[in-house]
């Protein structure tokens, strides 16, 4: 019983929270049942008001006493307060969000995701969608840019046969920010395990196939989000159909990026074929306009750098005000980066953009994992990204080394750690270009507020180097 009295006095306190842009509107009705009262009043004149309150005039006096009064303004109260739940209760019930929420506390997080940072993360795979995951708990603008190079799995067949861009990393985006119930998840991530020409589909991709025959591919994601209820938007680097082409360190060329990942040493440079693809408008407007541009967590040379390889993106991200900023992989992968310290991954990165094209570079400190969850990766020719910060400072101005790795799967970033990490630093290079006077969004997104929608609290122990 108590707690559901404290609830429901939560919830009605949350109805004072700044910012909802509600209380102004109840205000102004205020205002307006005001008016229509005196207009009443005016209307069936001013005589009979006057005798009115004349006749009443000596009940109230004899009425009026200290206690009583208080006791008056107080029911008042109370009965505002009762009609604003109940109102809330019945309006939420009608309009009740996908993912049962409580209509005030949907609109609170909405106006203060709203008020969050503009962020832009590039790059494509498992990595993207896992910090997609974690960063729509802090902000709504949200631009999710997309590699479309895959040409294996279920999105190089329907790529194959519909001639179709390959929909498989677009779809784990628009999941990962989706704002609706785990069963849509679910069913979008199902991929069918037997039944002739479905084997091997999933049915999110075949999804979008159907969407994409009906409306057009860049149609059909934004469909797609709309069914989702995404928190942001999601772009396909570009609308040309394009294939990954890879030069190893022994000189041999590799084509498709389904056959790179079976390549036996590094590779030393990728090129897109054909090379004059056009940049989708949409993801050029997102990188002149946003607070910060995050490149990875994901492949370096199969998920981020051939986004970097559509003319006109480099250019883009060096006339941008925004931070731009890397996240290291944590681990290796065999064929790819075999070998690579972090130092590595940013000078490949630089390689094929421009040398000054980074404002910060984050890497996993942690490398303390226990050998037994090591050994199945380095059998496989995979290991730890060593963060080697000498030849890191000569790379990029600031190099951030905080705790990222999940240790309950050593290849992949812990997405919440890394979620904070990220708008940690991006809060930080506002608030300082603002005081330097800088051309730039007036910004205020509180840091407690930020916390609290996102559940969770500020990243410790991490160092910064």
């Amino acid at each position: 019983m108590a707690e559901s009295k404290r609830k429901w006095l939560a919830g009605v306190v949350q109805w004072l929270y700044p910012g909802l842009k509600i209380k102004r509107w109840l205000i102004l009705a205020m205002l307006g049942l005001g008016l229509v009262m005196l207009a009443f009043t005016l209307l069936i004149g001013p005589e009979i008001i006057y005798y009115t309150g004349k006749a009443v005039y000596p009940l109230l006096t004899e009425l009026s006493h200290a206690a009583f009064n208080l006791l008056l303004l107080l029911l008042g109260l109370l009965l505002i307060l009762v009609g604003l739940h109940r109102a809330s209760k019945a309006v939420g019930e009608v309009l009740q969000t996908r993912n049962k929420r409580p209509l005030i506390q949907e609109l609170f997080t909405r106006r203060y995701l709203a008020g969050g940072p503009r962020l832009v993360a590039i790059g494509g795979g498992t990595g993207l969608s896992t910090l997609l995951r974690y960063l729509k708990e802090y902000t709504s603008n949200l631009t999710a840019v997309v590699t479309v190079t895959d040409d294996g799995g279920s999105s190089g067949r329907l790529r194959g046969e519909l001639g179709m861009l390959p929909p498989g990393d677009i779809r784990s985006c628009l999941l990962a920010m989706a704002d609706t119930e785990p069963v849509m998840e679910r069913l979008f991530q199902h991929r069918f395990t037997g039944g002739s020409g479905l084997e091997g589909h999933s049915f999110g991709n075949l999804f979008i196939a159907a969407m994409t025959e009906m409306y057009g591919f860049q149609e059909a994601i934004r469909l797609f989000g709309q069914v989702l209820a995404i928190r942001g938007q999601v772009f396909p680097v570009t609308l040309n159909m394009v294939q990954l082409q890879a030069e190893d360190t022994q000189g041999r060329l590799i084509r498709g990026q389904s056959v790179l990942y079976s390549s036996r040493g590094p590779l030393r440079r990728i090129s897109l074929l054909p090379p004059d693809c056009k940049p989708l408008p949409e993801v050029i407007c997102a990188i002149q306009e946003a607070d910060a541009v995050v490149l990875g967590p994901g492949s370096l040379f199969t998920s981020v750098i051939p986004n970097l390889l559509v003319p006109g993106i480099v250019e883009a991200l060096r006339r941008t005000s925004a931070a731009k900023i890397y996240v290291c992989n944590v681990m290796t992968q065999p064929g790819e980066t075999t070998g690579f310290t972090a130092a590595d991954h940013v000078e490949a990165l630089l390689k094929h953009s421009a040398p000054d094209l980074l404002d910060y570079v984050l890497v996993n400190s942690d490398l303390a994992i226990p050998p037994n969850k090591l050994e199945p990766y380095r059998q496989n020719g995979a290991e730890l990204v060593r963060p080697d910060f000498e030849r890191l400072h000569r790379l990029a101005p600031r190099v951030i080394a905080s705790p990222l790795i999940d240790r309950n799967m050593v290849t992949h970033h812990n997405g919440k750690a890394l979620a904070r990490l990220v708008v940690d630093q991006v809060e930080e290079f506002i608030n300082r270009r603002r005081s330097r006077g800088l051309r730039g969004r007036l910004y205020h997104f509180n840091s407690s507020v930020r916390r609290h929608i996102a559940g969770s609290k500020r990243v410790s122990g991490g160092s910064r180097r």
